[in-house]
């Protein structure tokens, strides 16, 4: 992806190097059919404001899975070897509701519940399916609003962008970009995720707020 459209669908997301940084690190579960546009924004996001070490793709194995769009992407690590995260970005996709099985994703998730998350689409149904949205005020899709209301939260208000808490839920697609600026915002710092929204054209930032 270049900085010049950094929206764009993460073409090298599986060429991506597993270079060491110093700084925070931004872990983003990844599974078979996910969506590529909503994990190149959130991959976007946070390279903006930390480098290109800010994320980690994440999955039960560094075995290649192909997202929604047929994008063959190579996770970067493996549960066992992600450094601790400083936070959590779940993007959605048409392999969500399968992926919200896994007992491994959903350990993972209650173990980090206390982490800035965002959530976007039916990234929702992970986070759902691992007990982190009981008594939360969400966002999120429309078509997805009975699911939520399965999971106790406090309300559900589809087809808007919420933050309850350190928790952003928003609709899917380009809409994930304000729980990847949310999460940046909360790691980075707010002055450099309104940089990194001007950068992408993006602004201005209240959407971020919600409650």
């Amino acid at each position: 992806m270049t900085e010049a459209d950094p929206l764009a669908p993460a073409k090298n997301i599986t060429r991506e190097a597993e270079a060491a940084t110093e700084g925070p690190v931004v872990a983003i579960p990844v599974y078979a059919g996910v969506s590529e546009l909503e994990l190149g924004i959130m991959v976007a996001v946070c390279r903006l404001c930390g480098g290109e070490g800010a994320t980690r793709t994440l999955h039960r194995s560094r075995v290649s899975i192909l997202t929604a769009g047929g994008l063959v992407s190579t996770p970067h690590v493996m549960y066992a070897a992600l450094p601790e995260p400083a936070a959590l970005l779940i993007p959605g996709g048409p392999g969500a509701a399968k992926a919200a099985r896994d007992p491994l994703l959903r350990g993972f998730l209650a173990a980090h519940a206390h982490l800035p998350t965002g959530a976007s689409g039916s990234g929702l149904l992970l986070s759902g399916e691992a007990g982190t949205l009981k008594d939360r005020i969400l966002g999120g899709p429309a078509d997805l609003t009975d699911l939520l209301w399965g999971f106790s939260p406090a309300d559900v208000r589809p087809g808007e962008v919420v933050t309850d808490a350190h928790l952003t839920t928003t609709p899917g697609g380009f809409p994930a970009i304000h729980a990847a600026l949310a999460v940046a915002g909360a790691v980075w710092g707010e002055a450099a995720a309104q940089e990194a929204a001007e950068r992408l054209g993006w602004t201005p930032l209240e959407g971020l707020r919600g409650q």
